[in-house]
């Protein structure tokens, strides 16, 4: 009777000892935190340098202050307005600040166009008189770019300096009296316009622009064949406006962490 107990109790104290190994056991298997999961931001920071090209359209007046010369029919204070337009490209240069979504940067452009007319002055009839052209040739610009970047999206307004290289020119070719003359003034401005731009890569960038430009009246003298007298003119480049598509590479893109 007694072996029988010992035997019971031996037993059910083996049965205890693997249950007491078998909970070591599961209290030993190592725990594991969940992985951290890291994004990235899209840095719009640093320089960058591209291409644009589009399309571009400018207003031109040009009114007579003087004619002394034996050519030339119009009058004080009578002159014309023409618009005309072409295609427009270039290259820009800038760089970029960013502070969280906010973004701040200065840019510099170099455009050229092909924006031209000519009017027949009809004043006096129905008579081939003076024969105006007139032409816009390139312009460049230095412009402070304010956006809101929203990932690889940029929204920004821009705004500065703008100068434009205008060409006005006159012929007259009714005899008796027959004469021409040309001039090429550089007129300084502003400019304001508004993008889009997309992050493609940390590196290539296209975008869409819209820019508006006016510039300041400067003075003409046509009258290079009837010099030391003058045919004077004041003209003007009005409202140049450009829509352009945009490509750019942006230098040393490193990547902001989003945890």
């Amino acid at each position: 009777m007694i072996s029988s107990k010992f035997t019971t109790a031996l037993a059910l104290s083996s049965a205890l000892g693997v249950s007491a190994a078998s909970a070591a056991d599961l209290a030993a298997v190592p725990y594991t935190k969940a992985p951290v999961i890291v994004g990235t931001l899209y840095n719009w920071a640093g320089f960058y340098v591209g291409g644009h090209v589009g399309g571009s359209s400018t207003n031109e007046s040009w009114t007579n202050t003087a004619n002394t010369t034996a050519f030339g029919d119009l009058g004080r204070g009578q002159g014309f307005r023409q618009r005309g337009s072409g295609v427009f490209g270039g290259g820009q240069l800038g760089y970029n600040w960013q502070a969280s979504n906010f973004l701040f940067g200065l840019e510099g452009t170099l455009s050229g166009m092909d924006n031209h007319g000519s009017v027949l002055n009809r004043v006096f009839g129905t008579g081939l008189d003076d024969q105006f052209s007139w032409r816009t040739n390139w312009m460049a610009t230095v412009t402070g770019r304010i956006g809101i970047a929203a990932d690889n999206n940029l929204f920004y307004v821009k705004g500065g300096y703008a100068g434009v290289n205008n060409q006005l020119a006159v012929v007259d070719v009714v005899p008796p009296n027959v004469g021409s003359g040309s001039g090429t003034q550089w007129h300084n401005g502003w400019t304001v316009g508004a993008g889009w731009e997309y992050g493609i890569t940390q590196n290539w960038i296209v975008g869409l622009e819209y820019d508006y430009s006016a510039f300041q009246t400067k003075s003409y003298q046509l009258a290079g064949t009837a010099a030391p007298a003058v045919y004077t003119f004041d003209a003007k480049p009005r409202d140049l406006q450009s829509a352009v598509v945009r490509l750019s590479y942006k230098f040393g893109s490193p990547l902001f962490a989003k945890y």
